[in-house]
């Protein structure tokens, strides 16, 4: 276990499956309670029973990050479970549709927007100023290191601006121990990536937290690539 993490509340969006709930058993492993985050009851169910083999806490928090209402529901999830966050972990999107990028609708872009970027900002705004008071802070945002993909301009154009969000908030809050960084998970077979991708989902780990495991004023505003991280054999 470790003894960094351990006794520490971590939210993890998105981890009802795939990468988020790799994350969450990743951080559960090193002793951090965990808020599943899912858009409904049922689909946190199969994470909870898998945290459930080892000794932490954990808490659901329910909410769709497309609407305002579902956003401030998970904010409402946070406050009435464990009152407060160590960890966010901006895990949560949603990939916009294969399209020439002159017929993507412009309520395509919103919506992807919305849920990868507009989320995300929201959900720093509630629970980072938590953080610069306790002089403790880990957020990590998923970002990804798609290029070259003009049919998918809405998803990379957002993945774009998690980068630079994160390099702006990192700065901001650089004085109080909040570190700020951003992960590229690499292409994982999941149900975003696709069965062609190149990695199984489990090699998220143990790259993944690597920002997590950071030491008290250490690098912020950087990029990790979880693949650097692969176990091999």
């Amino acid at each position: 276990m470790n003894k960094q993490l351990s006794g520490k509340w971590a939210l993890v969006t998105g981890s009802s499956r795939g990468i988020g709930q790799q994350i969450a058993m990743g951080l559960a492993q090193r002793g951090c309670n965990v808020v599943i985050h899912g858009r409904s009851q049922a689909s946190v169910e199969a994470t909870q029973k898998l945290l459930a083999d080892y000794d932490v806490e954990t808490h659901i928090s329910v909410g769709d990050l497309s609407t305002n209402e579902g956003i401030q529901a998970v904010i409402k999830g946070v406050v009435d479970g464990p009152g407060y966050i160590d960890i966010l972990y901006n895990n949560a999107a949603i990939m916009s549709r294969f399209a020439p990028i002159f017929d993507i609708t412009m309520d395509e872009w919103l919506k992807t927007i919305q849920v990868n970027v507009f989320a995300m900002i929201q959900l720093c705004n509630a629970l980072t100023p938590g953080m610069q008071e306790r002089k403790f802070g880990r957020i990590i945002n998923l970002t990804s290191g798609i290029v070259d993909q003009p049919n998918l301009a809405p998803y990379s154009v957002s993945k774009a601006a998690v980068d630079k969000y994160s390099r702006d908030l990192a700065v901001a809050v650089k004085d109080d121990n909040v570190l700020v960084n951003y992960v590229d998970p690499g292409w994982l077979k999941t149900d975003m990536g696709g069965p062609d991708a190149w990695e199984e989902v489990t090699t998220v780990l143990p790259g993944a937290l690597v920002p997590a495991l950071l030491e008290d004023n250490g690098p912020t505003g950087r990029f990790y690539a979880a693949q650097d991280y692969k176990v091999l054999g």
